[in-house]
């Protein structure tokens, strides 16, 4: 008897047997197919962050590049807190002070209104702080910081000016009597004929007179080369030369340019009564 040998058919993973129908094969393939693990995902959140940081830094670093350079070199912003330039400038008011012409040494001229450090005798002797953060508080002008006040005051006299005032009459530049009707509140309840007439009384009654000790306290009022003699507007509520001398020119921040804002204050009218009447 005759033997048939059957043929052993060796099947390789994933290779369906022979006569394998089509739906035998899709299965074999469900079966097959090896899933890979997904690649991780890059960790995007640190480097976002990261970049973030640096944006905001580069940011403020350029605003406060541009912020000082305007501030030193152009123009800065000022507001109005007294009454002392009444009523050319109200409480209030906001303006803008330009640097430009003191940069180019453009010269101050009589009836300027200057912005400026008021000098130490005015500040209890306390002078301009040097340390960084003044500086850098007096470049950037940003809350938070130092802070050190600034006077407003219009340039009555100019280097080598001799300077009278007359109460009731006026101010005397040269004895030439100024016109200044146009921009004074009214006129000066005090006199200064003398260098020694420079001061004020403070509240103890304690006469505060900066050149009261000096040799020439009895000399005429002339104003030093590099020095200006600057008064408010509002003559009579305004501490100014009368009472603390001249000012170095050095301490003029910059001159009053535009006046942006000023608030409107709603008159009150009348109010109408109601009644019946013949």
């Amino acid at each position: 008897m005759e033997t048939q040998e059957k043929g052993t058919s060796l099947l390789l993973p994933g290779l369906p047997p022979e006569g394998a129908s089509s739906l035998e094969m899709n299965a074999m393939d469900r079966d097959c197919d090896l899933s890979l693990p997904a690649p991780e995902a890059p960790a995007v959140g640190r480097s976002q962050f990261v970049a973030f940081v640096r944006e905001t830094a580069e940011l403020i670093g350029i605003t406060l590049v541009l912020l000082i350079v305007i501030r030193y070199f152009l123009v800065e912003a000022r507001y109005i807190p007294s009454s002392s330039m009444e009523p050319t400038l109200q409480i209030g008011d906001r303006l803008l002070v330009e640097k430009v012409s003191g940069h180019l040494r453009q010269p101050i001229h009589r009836g300027d209104i200057v912005v400026f450090y008021p000098p130490p005798s005015e500040m209890g002797g306390k002078d301009l702080s040097y340390d960084p953060l003044s500086i850098f508080g007096r470049l950037s002008g940003l809350p938070l910081l130092p802070y050190e006040p600034a006077f407003i005051k219009r340039v009555i006299g100019l280097p080598h000016d001799r300077i009278r005032v007359q109460k009731g009459v006026g101010v005397f530049v040269n004895d030439q009597l100024l016109d200044e009707s146009p921009y004074i509140k009214e006129l000066p309840n005090y006199d200064l004929n003398e260098l020694g007439d420079i001061g004020i009384k403070n509240h103890r009654g304690v006469d505060l007179r900066p050149y009261k000790d000096t040799l020439s306290s009895t000399g005429a009022i002339i104003v030093p080369a590099g020095h200006i003699f600057v008064m408010g507007d509002n003559r009579n509520n305004s501490a100014d030369s009368h009472m603390w001398g001249f000012l170095d020119e050095k301490r003029v921040i910059g001159r009053a340019w535009l006046l942006f804002w000023r608030h409107f204050q709603q008159p009150s009218y009348p109010e109408l009564q109601t009644g019946g009447g013949s």
